[in-house]
């Protein structure tokens, strides 16, 4: 794996860990990177009468046509000879501080249906859909940013592995595997945790720091030959 991307997947999974938390919190219970777990929660809606049930609808549609029209973007950026990883990383992060701005301007949300809640979180799933094209594509070698169950499950996989495994040269292949697993786990964590505890301190506004994230990865493409890709 490419040094740049080793070092970027754990910051975009503490983003991916941090924004899904806050579109949960602030916009009744939408998953702005997880969008299939908008289904569970378009469940609860249903049976509990809440608000917010047109955005959960919304949210896989509009994933999806953005991560489509991000697969089309890479490959005219790459048909004209140039990196789609540095101006995507961008869009991602002009978007992703468009959904703060909204948020902070719009917010609080105590209708997850309202014309408000809905450009700011269509603006948050098509940021993170972003994200989840670029690590999809984009970075390789590296495991998922946003969705842990994979890398939950190549994990314990690893984990149980190594524990009866004796051939030096395997494990020391699992260990390298499970290095940046562990890591992209360690950063949703810590994103996951660090939304909840700063949305509590300072409201809507805790969305600058997954923006500054944002900005660093972009930066970090600069003059770094890992970032052709």
């Amino acid at each position: 794996m490419p040094t740049i991307h080793r070092s970027m997947a754990p910051a975009l999974s503490f983003n991916g860990g941090f924004v899904d938390t806050i579109g949960f919190l602030a916009l009744q219970g939408l998953f702005t990177a997880h969008v299939t777990g908008n289904f569970v929660t378009l469940g609860v809606s249903i049976v509990h009468g809440t608000s917010g049930a047109l955005a959960k609808l919304l949210a896989l549609p509009v994933f999806a046509l953005v991560v489509g029209l991000s697969h089309i973007a890479a490959v005219s950026i790459n048909r004209r000879g140039l990196t789609p990883l540095r101006p995507l990383l961008i869009l991602h992060t002009l978007l992703l501080a468009l959904f703060g701005v909204f948020a902070v301007w719009l917010g609080p949300f105590s209708d997850g249906d309202s014309a408000a809640a809905l450009l700011t979180g269509m603006t948050g799933v098509a940021a993170m859909a972003i994200q989840n094209a670029i690590s999809r594509q984009h970075l390789k070698g590296a495991p998922p940013t946003t969705l842990m169950t994979g890398n939950v499950t190549q994990g314990a996989i690893d984990v149980f592995a190594l524990i009866g495994l004796r051939d030096p040269e395997q494990r020391a292949a699992i260990r390298q595997r499970l290095k940046p697993v562990s890591l992209n786990l360690l950063g949703f964590t810590v994103g996951c945790i660090g939304a909840a505890l700063l949305y509590l301190g300072v409201g809507l506004w805790c969305l600058a720091l997954p923006v500054a994230v944002a900005v660093w990865t972009c930066v970090r493409t600069f003059g770094s030959q890992d970032s052709v890709a």
